[in-house]
Parts: structure tokens; C-alpha cells; sequence
């Protein structure tokens, strides 16, 4: 079992909000990144989800997440109007694509700077790199790192990176591939929680790979949408906490109403770096619980595949991700 490795330090606290380095990009985000799924949640009106941005941009939240497939792009959508009348200015703005060909990839590459109302976005990343063919179709020639790269000469991209949720093993694949055409990721999206380390971990497997090649480590999904939480064994907080000591440069977080952008500011504000024996005793109430991935659904079914649901989004002919197996060595 690889050792999960810990935060050097904190971060740089400035007011209510802590920030981080993002890889070798040398940008100082915010810590705590807002999901930009929750901001479209049913319930929410626009003048909520709009106030809510905001709310988190005036605290201090830099790091705004959000994808080209959020909610039929009303989550883009959303955000963009909540960037207006200055906020655009004050954040480092993600999102994410799935077109796995260069056309496709083009096409949402644009809607997205359209919905988002900016002239550039700070890094759009590879969504859902879930199959192990994914990173062969994305670095085929006319594949959608040849669009990404195009839109980055233009200035219409700042940084390019990948996300991920299903297994390690294809994100360290993912890699390798862009090890192979000389290409070097800016970032990582990933699950980083408590259940995590005890069950196809990529703390244990992906996160040394990143630290070594300094890419940005964003963590994901700290409470599996909630699901762990039901688990009964650990709180936000510490959810939180845990994910904020690994070596993150943002953990991202889905917030929804007010009280859940007061959790993670309180997270921030109680945060202090667990050492590896604080990191042991937490990881050791979730340990019976996590094994088989019970509660890390977004490993063990396909609920959270939005690209299986829609194989039409990546172009091409896009294969069952249920039928594939991966490479040979």
C-alpha cells in the first residue's frame, strides 16, 4: 500500500479563505472551489444562484468549477451571469468538455465561452476520462487535445487539464499517453475523501504522480455527494479537513444554499494540517465502511457517468464504457 501524501503547509491565509499554488502554473487560487453543478440544483431561482456566486467571490472563493454538460448548460449559463459587473475579473474560472474528437471538442469549447460570457477561460479540462480509451481517442490525431492546444494559442484557454472519477489506474494512463506526445497536464480533477484511501485509491496510486510532476491536484466529491455522510462516521468538516491536508491545490465543493457556503468558510477557518497520525486515526473510522466502495458510487455504478447516459457528446463512435478492458501492459 503506496503512502497517501500530506500538505507541505496550509496555504496563505487572507481573510476568510486560505490559497494554494495551482501546479507549476504558479497561480494562487482559492482553496475551497465552488462546484458549479449545485449552483443550477432545482429550487434555486437565477437571482439565488447568481447571489450565491457572488456571496462566495465577495468571502474570498477564487475557483469556480463548472462543465459544458452541468445541467443542460444552464450552469454555465448561471455562472456567466453572476460573473458580470466586475466578479470575472476576480476569479480563476474552470470548465470542462467531453468531446473526445478535435470538431466536437471545438463546438463545445465555444458554447462554453459563449454561455460563460468571456472572451478566455483560465483552464478547461478533459471531462470524465472514465474509460481507458478515452486518453487514446483524445491524443489521436484530430483528437480533442489537438482543439484544446488550437484554442490555447489563441488565448482563448489559459491551462488544460483532465478529470476523472471512475478508476486510478486510467487517470495514470491518461498521463502516460501525455507523457508519450510530450504533452504535460496543468491540472487533475479527482475524488479525494475518507472512504478514498481504502478502496482503489487515487490518494494512494494518482496523487504521488502529481505531486512528482508538480500538476495541480484539484480534489472532488470530499462527501460523494453526500452519500459518505450517510455513512455515519464522519462530519463536513472533517470531510473537509481531510481533503484540505493531502497536497491540494483546490478541493471543490458542491454548494447549494447559504449554509453549506458558511460549512466550507468554517472548514477554512478551523483548518490546520493533519499530520499522518491524525490522518490514521480518521481514516481508520471509515475503514470497515469504505471497503467495496459502497459509498464511493461514482467508482462502483454508473450513476454518475452523465458521458454513458450520452455517448452522442463525446463525437465518434463512443464506446460502452462497461465493455472495456483495460490495455495490456
Amino acid at each position: 500500500m503506496h503512502q497517501i501524501p500530506l500538505a507541505q503547509s496550509a496555504g496563505t491565509r487572507k481573510g476568510e479563505m486560505l490559497y494554494r499554488t495551482l501546479g507549476r502554473t504558479g497561480k494562487q487560487v482559492s482553496a475551497i472551489g465552488m462546484g458549479g453543478f449545485h449552483i443550477a440544483k432545482h429550487g434555486l431561482t437565477d437571482e439565488e444562484s447568481i447571489r450565491m456566486v457572488r456571496s462566495a467571490v465577495d468571502r474570498g472563493i477564487t475557483f469556480l468549477d463548472n462543465s459544458w454538460d452541468y445541467n443542460e448548460g444552464q450552469s454555465e449559463i448561471l455562472m456567466g451571469k453572476a460573473l458580470k459587473d466586475g466578479y470575472r475579473n476576480k476569479v480563476f474560472l474552470m470548465t470542462k468538455i467531453d468531446g473526445r474528437t478535435k470538431e466536437v471538442a471545438e463546438r463545445q469549447i465555444e458554447t462554453c465561452l459563449e454561455r460563460l460570457q468571456t472572451d478566455h477561460i483560465d483552464l478547461v479540462q478533459h471531462h470524465e476520462i472514465i474509460r481507458f480509451d478515452d486518453p487514446d481517442r483524445i491524443f489521436a490525431e484530430s483528437g480533442a487535445n489537438e482543439a484544446m492546444v488550437a484554442a490555447q494559442k489563441s488565448g482563448k484557454i489559459r491551462y488544460i487539464g483532465f478529470t476523472g472519477h471512475k478508476d486510478p489506474h486510467i487517470h495514470l494512463y491518461m498521463l502516460k499517453v501525455a507523457m508519450e506526445h510530450g504533452f504535460h497536464f496543468d491540472s487533475v480533477q479527482m475524488p479525494l475523501n475518507v472512504m478514498d484511501a481504502h478502496f482503489r485509491s487515487f490518494g494512494q496510486m494518482v496523487l504521488p504522480e502529481l505531486v512528482k510532476q508538480e500538476i495541480g491536484v484539484l480534489g472532488m466529491k470530499s462527501m460523494g455527494d453526500g452519500v459518505i455522510l450517510k455513512s455515519k462516521t464522519v462530519s463536513p468538516i472533517e470531510c473537509l479537513h481531510y481533503a484540505l491536508s493531502l497536497p491540494t491545490s483546490v478541493v471543490i465543493t458542491g454548494i447549494d444554499k447559504p449554509e453549506i457556503l458558511d460549512q466550507a468558510f468554517e472548514a477554512v477557518k478551523t483548518f490546520q494540517p493533519m499530520n499522518s497520525e491524525q490522518i490514521g486515526q480518521l481514516l481508520a473510522k471509515t475503514k470497515e465502511v469504505a471497503m467495496a466502495g459502497k459509498y464511493e458510487l461514482f467508482k462502483t455504478s454508473s450513476h454518475f457517468d452523465s458521458t454513458a447516459k450520452h455517448p452522442d457528446w463525446l463525437g465518434g463512435d463512443a464506446p460502452d464504457v462497461r465493455k472495456l478492458a483495460p490495455p495490456s501492459a
